[in-house]
């Protein structure tokens, strides 16, 4: 597939608070998708283990290519903190993996505090919308998100029963095969209970406790992200979602 340039981009809306890009629908190749959304917290409080951070989540993309359906991924990263506007910073949309940079997740420094909901709700607002074009194309869509944070949510506009209605019209209205939602918490054992709550008001698939920000276990976080988005691409046209993502790290 061709590279993108700024004019194969477009920017649509998520309810009236958010916004995301992706790649314009008749200029792509292929006739169905997996939809994969990273939400990563850069709230002031990732300062110590930023580098791997960032690390972690440029070999999970990076990894993709490895995948057998990797043609058939669109991929997007934001990154959440009070420092953006609105709370969320895309860093790029929905793209295939062939016009991704990896190194421009570098430019993402941490600072502010934690809108979670807000990102979590931006996020599954933006694979239902962007999944409701595709299937108005006639293509055939699943998706997965990742929401990566180390604290619960401290400053949001959106509720957790706000995002529980994202969850659920993706269910209702059928644009997507299936959409598995992981809520990872990295050095959160502080907060695991907090984060447990949310992520069963919300709707959100399931939560992992990833444990400490060490080394080792941001590259086993980012090994589990690229598996989990490989299985849900190879899941696509079986009619559920993937049975293989692993419930721990």
């Amino acid at each position: 597939m061709p590279r993108l340039d700024g004019t194969d981009v477009e920017t649509h809306t998520v309810g009236s608070n958010f916004s995301f890009t992706g790649a314009r629908i008749e200029g792509l190749g292929a006739t169905e998708y997996t939809l994969v959304d990273i939400e990563v917290d850069m709230s002031g409080s990732v300062s110590s283990f930023r580098p791997d951070l960032i690390a972690a989540v440029k070999t999970a993309v990076d990894a993709c290519g490895k995948s057998p359906r990797s043609d058939n991924l669109l991929i997007r990263v934001a990154a959440f903190s009070t420092m953006y506007p609105k709370g969320v910073n895309e860093v790029h949309g929905f793209i295939p993996l062939t016009n991704i940079d990896v190194a421009s997740y570098d430019t993402l420094q941490p600072g502010g505090g934690t809108p979670l909901f807000d990102a979590c709700y931006s996020g599954i607002g933006a694979s239902n919308a962007y999944a409701k074009m595709l299937y108005d194309q006639e293509f055939n869509a699943n998706a997965i998100s990742f929401f990566i944070t180390d604290g619960e949510d401290t400053h949001s506009a959106m509720r957790p029963a706000q995002i529980r209605a994202e969850v659920e019209l993706a269910q209702r209205e059928e644009y997507l095969e299936s959409h598995v939602s992981v809520l990872i918490g990295i050095n959160a054992s502080s907060c695991s209970g907090a984060l447990r709550d949310f992520q069963r008001e919300a709707g959100i698939t399931q939560y992992i406790d990833a444990g400490d920000a060490t080394k080792g276990k941001l590259a086993k976080l980012a090994q589990f992200v690229s598996q989990s988005i490989s299985s849900t691409s190879q899941a696509l046209g079986t009619g559920g979602p993937s049975q293989s993502i692993a419930p721990t790290i």
